[in-house]
């Protein structure tokens, strides 16, 4: 019973010490194992000489922010110096184009022809579902922008970049037919540059293609620049109860996948592979993602930095190749702008689904999700998906369970004899412990017996979890009644009482652990989840319910099924 005691304190502490870390990062403080507040306004700058405006090892200019420029100090409302000689004057004079599909408002800026506002029409606000969930921005508190340019001009000269003054060309604003392209133009230093950026009709991969022509009389060698700005924050509603990953990411058949922290960022410790002739680069938070896939088969150049106070980039450049006077060449890419669909995205790219990242259970998560999706393609109601998912598991691992349960049954026949056994030797731990462990070998009882076939399904459950957690096909998909949004939190709190409730009775069903302080700590587990399971998303406290209520009916038919061999054996 000892080793029984000592887990229900470790499990207790650690959920302890998860709520206090929580808290530390709701409140702006450096989390117990990052070091990094989760919303932090202001990154550190003690590495800005180094790390921060600098151009990049290619000559890519810093990310300025393209908003309304101070005209007495040409910076930007944010702070961020309008680099790469971009003149307030020029911004000021840019123009905003939106964009409209059948998924997307989109916001040009044309200056650099960048795009500065992206609007999901198919996914709600979180703060106001009857608005569009806003994935680009650049408004102050909320910078995210994807850019291109062109650079390897010759000294003294610069190719058209995201800070350079372009001409829309195109017509067309809105998505009529399956394609829409979008185009713009720009010319500097003995080079013209025409952007055309390709919207699909029900799709969320742009092709994006960059047309360089030679307008002067000697050769000139330019690369292009694929890049992704997003300040340092979490995204809205972030819970301080669970967080997912939210920053940069780099791919590569070589290295796979690699995510670069904010906080490695600042401290110039980002590890990360930084040429590749294949992969692509991202962006990515809770849902959602950003992400360029360049050409394969042609050597890129991998870059993340920090480019002002709570300000990164993360960029990739690719040669385009020698272009002799009077000739163009055209270089393609993709941009991924979007939530995180897995099929979706792995027919853009190689491995660009793992995005949605399932850390080291990802062996696991990855089947129990296609499960969920074929289950899905049934039922049509992701909620009742989770329900139908929990029983089968519930069944494939029902021999352990019943092994767990029996063992407790068991446990609990002989519960009152334990607790004369603790009367009579009282604190002579060494009788006590010998008496018991006689006793556990005269009934055929392995005091462990109700734990290890648990932990087998520990992982299981932990990447069922992590689905759960980082699908965004349950961000707005309703169950019944009151659920209207599975990825939100259940506004009634119907769901958490049910959790709390269904702990009880499991409680009431096992042994009751003969050491006060221990049965103390029982009680209140059902308090301490019951209360986390308040702010955890709807989709996640159902699988706990069902799971917990499947757990219920099992464990009443092994008891039942024990006390009638008991009695039979008696007879």
């Amino acid at each position: 019973m000892d080793i029984r005691r000592t887990i229900l304190w470790m499990i207790f502490s650690f959920s302890l010490l998860l709520l206090w870390n929580n808290w530390q990062v709701y409140n702006g403080q450096p989390s117990l194992f990052s070091g990094k507040p989760a919303n932090t306004q202001q990154a550190g700058t003690e590495n800005g000489s180094t790390n921060g405006t600098a151009e990049g090892s290619a000559g890519v200019p810093a990310a300025g922010v393209p908003m309304a420029a101070d005209t007495a100090s040409g910076t930007a409302a944010t702070g961020v110096p309008a680099a790469g000689g971009a003149s307030s004057q020029a911004a000021a004079e840019s123009e905003k184009i939106t964009i409209t599909t059948d998924v997307y408002n989109l916001v040009f800026d044309t200056q650099g022809a960048q795009m500065v506002r992206a609007e999901l029409l198919k996914f709600g606000d979180e703060d106001d579902p009857d608005k569009p969930m806003v994935l680009l921005n650049n408004q102050p508190g909320s910078t995210y922008l994807a850019q291109t340019g062109i650079v390897g001009a010759p000294q003294g000269e610069s190719f058209p970049t995201h800070l350079t003054p372009f001409r829309l060309v195109s017509s067309e604003r809105s998505l009529t037919g399956d394609t829409l392209d979008v185009v713009f133009e720009a010319e500097s230093g003995n080079a013209r540059v025409v952007k055309t950026f390709t919207f699909h009709r029900g799709r969320y991969d742009i092709d994006v293609r960059h047309d360089v022509y030679n307008t002067g009389s000697a050769a000139i060698s330019p690369s292009v620049y694929l890049q992704l700005t997003r300040d340092g924050n979490d995204p809205p509603n972030t819970s301080f109860f669970y967080n997912t990953f939210t920053g940069p990411s780099v791919y590569s058949s070589e290295e796979k996948y690699q995510k670069v922290k904010f906080s490695d960022i600042d401290k110039n410790k980002a590890s990360y592979i930084k040429q590749a002739d294949d992969g692509w680069i991202a962006i990515v938070q809770h849902y959602f993602a950003g992400a360029w896939v360049p050409v394969e088969n042609r050597i890129r150049h991998n870059e993340v930095l920090r480019v002002a106070d709570n300000l990164y980039s993360i960029r990739a450049i690719q040669p385009i190749g020698t272009i002799q006077p009077g000739e163009q060449q055209a270089i393609n890419a993709k941009f991924w702008l979007g939530p995180q669909d897995q099929q979706a995205m792995q027919a853009v790219a190689p491995g660009l689904d793992v995005v949605v990242d399932y850390g080291f259970l990802t062996i696991i998560s990855k089947p129990l999700f296609k499960l969920m999706t074929w289950i899905h393609g049934f039922l049509g109601n992701w909620g009742w998906t989770i329900v139908v998912l929990t029983l089968l598991i519930k069944l494939v691992f029902y021999p352990l369970s019943a092994a767990s349960y029996r063992s407790m049954a068991k446990m609990k026949q002989v519960t009152p004899r334990l607790q004369a056994l603790r009367e009579k030797f009282g604190d002579d731990r060494a009788k006590l412990n010998a008496a018991m462990m006689e006793m556990y070998r005269t009934e055929k009882i392995n005091p462990l017996g109700g734990c290890l076939p648990m932990v087998v399904q520990i992982p299981v459950f932990i990447a069922l979890y992590w689905v759960l957690l980082g699908s965004v096909e349950m961000r707005g998909a309703p169950w019944i009644l009151w659920i209207t949004d599975l990825a939100a939190p259940d506004r009634w709190f119907i769901l958490p009482a049910i959790m709390m409730g269904t702990m009880f009775l499991q409680i009431k069903l096992n042994p009751t652990p003969p050491d006060p302080m221990q049965a103390r700590i029982m009680m209140i587990m059902p308090l301490v989840f019951g209360g986390m399971m308040f702010f955890f998303p709807a989709g996640l406290v159902l699988y706990w319910c069902v799971n917990n209520a499947v757990s219920i009916a099992q464990q009443r038919y092994i008891m039942h099924k024990l006390d009638k061999e008991t009695k039979a054996a008696k007879r």
